[in-house]
């Protein structure tokens, strides 16, 4: 059996050894569609990460069998093209809950706490040079007594809920769904949500109930000093708007993991807003933690040997 990674820097360097022991494993750091068509003629099982797997990529693997995708959303796949041809399409879910969850507060502690500003005094000398023991030019907030307020109480918007409420949060949400299962918290509409809370958090896919759910108008709802931090994916917030009002000064700060285009243009408005020092940026890694990486490539090995056993 001849398994074909595209796009195996995705992973970083995870050993792919469990892929591996269940068949004849070639991996590629990068591959463009033409590339792709090429590297899938003899290919049995197909995994992907961002690859667009459409008719032509499917047409150039006559030998394909099974698609593994190497994330939770399958939006890159052709699910009914592979459906049509008998092709079963795998995806892992629930592999980086823990990871996501960190991240969100890494970003909502260095906001609330202004991190880089006090790391940047110290090693910069100014503190050394200080004739007082303390610095206190830039505010340090307490999440104590404070409402933080989730966009999407799914698996990781749950548990983001429970830690807030440990530092002492009053904790709303919006369901992106219309429907407010989880009864723990209150349910409120975008606009109590977004005007009510002094950190947002999004924890949501990218459909056509959240695109651009969260632009100019629903920002300028936002408290002067709150902060809005996306975790789920890019276009869920309006980057040009955020941009904006970050510029004007009119929200505390935001935290992006996820970006309309990745990566991130060089000209993107968000790298030239007027208060860069509101804005904290990952390169979507969330989901990447050590330990969550090592459980996503044992749960596509898992879904290879599954789908082998069940022939």
């Amino acid at each position: 059996m001849k398994i074909v990674f595209l796009d195996a820097s995705t992973m970083g360097d995870t050993s792919l050894r469990p892929i591996a022991a269940l068949g004849e494993l070639a991996c590629f750091p990068t591959s463009t569609p033409e590339e792709a068509r090429s590297r899938v003629r003899d290919c049995d099982v197909l995994i992907i990460n961002k690859i667009i797997v459409d008719k032509a990529l499917l047409d150039a693997a006559p030998a394909l069998k099974l698609v593994c995708e190497s994330a939770t959303g399958v939006n890159n796949i052709n699910v009914h093209e592979c459906e049509a041809r008998g092709i079963p399409v795998k995806n892992v879910a629930g592999y980086s809950t823990d990871s996501v969850v960190q991240a969100t507060f890494m970003h909502v502690l260095s906001l609330m706490g202004n991190a880089p500003y006090f790391d940047g005094f110290v090693k910069s000398g100014a503190y050394s040079a200080s004739p007082i023991f303390t610095d206190l030019s830039k505010p340090f907030l307490e999440m104590e007594g404070k409402t933080y307020g989730v966009v999407g109480m799914g698996t990781i918007g749950s548990k983001v809920a429970r830690i807030a409420t440990a530092f002492g949060m009053r904790v709303i949400y919006y369901s992106t769904s219309g429907t407010g299962h989880c009864k723990e918290y209150p349910c409120v509409s975008l606009d109590e949500l977004m005007s009510s809370s002094d950190v947002i958090s999004i924890h949501a896919p990218y459909n056509e109930r959240t695109a651009g759910l969260i632009g100019e108008r629903e920002l300028r709802l936002m408290k002067p000093s709150a902060f809005i931090v996306n975790m789920g994916r890019g276009g869920i917030v309006e980057e040009a708007a955020l941009a904006k009002v970050i510029s004007e000064g009119a929200i505390g700060g935001a935290a992006l993991d996820v970006f309309e285009k990745e990566p991130l243009p060089a000209d993107s408005p968000l790298l030239h807003t007027g208060h860069p020092e509101r804005l904290r940026f990952s390169p979507h890694t969330a989901w990447a933690s050590v330990e969550a990486r090592n459980r996503l490539v044992g749960m596509i090995a898992d879904n290879i040997r599954g789908w082998k056993d069940s022939r």
